[in-house]
């Protein structure tokens, strides 16, 4: 079953962020990843403990991020990590997870995580997208040839709305991430609908 994901930033949203969080865990997305990566260790861990609260009554998965002490001291079923932060994880740290999945930009990357234990990847940005101005999108090929080639859940990330979700399932992504298309739309559940019923009608 393809994925929708929210990756968060609370500065896009236009009311109180944990408002925000229990609308879209209500809206039946697929998991929410906490990506505050502007906060201390303490204040994330204070958010986090809040967000997971919210994603345990609606029965959502949430994906700590970057912060792995604070996920376990938090007894999280997963974390989210960039590659640099994933290489420092020990072992003993790896089993403490369910789940572990790493922010991914090439190939190389893809195939590095997979040998770190990853149950899945991000790959991005695949489309153009003000997250990363000025910054050449990388593209469905890159996402095709990657698909292809590992036998990791790929999502993809970067620029990613109903004109296009289509062809990133078609490119064979089990699912994308979407940040600011969550975090900032007037009607949560309708835009989620509006975006499952896209990847649907352009289904091969």
């Amino acid at each position: 079953m393809f994925k929708l994901v929210c990756v968060t930033n609370r500065s896009l949203c236009r009311e109180d962020f944990l408002t925000r969080i229990q609308q879209i865990a209500q809206s039946g997305v697929s998991g929410i990843i906490l990506r505050e990566k502007d906060l201390s260790e303490a204040d994330y861990q204070i958010l986090a403990a809040k967000v997971l609260t919210i994603c345990r009554e609606y029965g959502v998965p949430c994906i700590l991020h970057s912060f792995v002490k604070i996920a376990i001291a938090l007894d999280a079923q997963a974390i989210h990590l960039p590659l640099p932060l994933l290489r420092m994880m020990t072992q003993e740290q790896k089993k403490q997870f369910r789940t572990i999945g790493a922010s991914c930009h090439s190939m190389e990357d893809v195939l590095e995580a997979q040998k770190m234990g990853c149950a899945y990847v991000t790959l991005g940005h695949i489309f153009a997208t003000d997250c990363k101005k000025g910054v050449p999108p990388r593209g469905l090929n890159l996402l095709r040839d990657v698909c292809r080639r590992t036998s990791l859940p790929v999502l993809a990330i970067g620029g990613i709305d109903k004109d296009n979700i289509g062809s990133v399932k078609n490119a064979g992504a089990g699912g994308a991430c979407i940040m600011s298309g969550l975090m900032a739309c007037k009607d949560v559940k309708g835009d989620l609908d509006i975006l499952e019923k896209a990847v649907n009608e352009h289904e091969i």
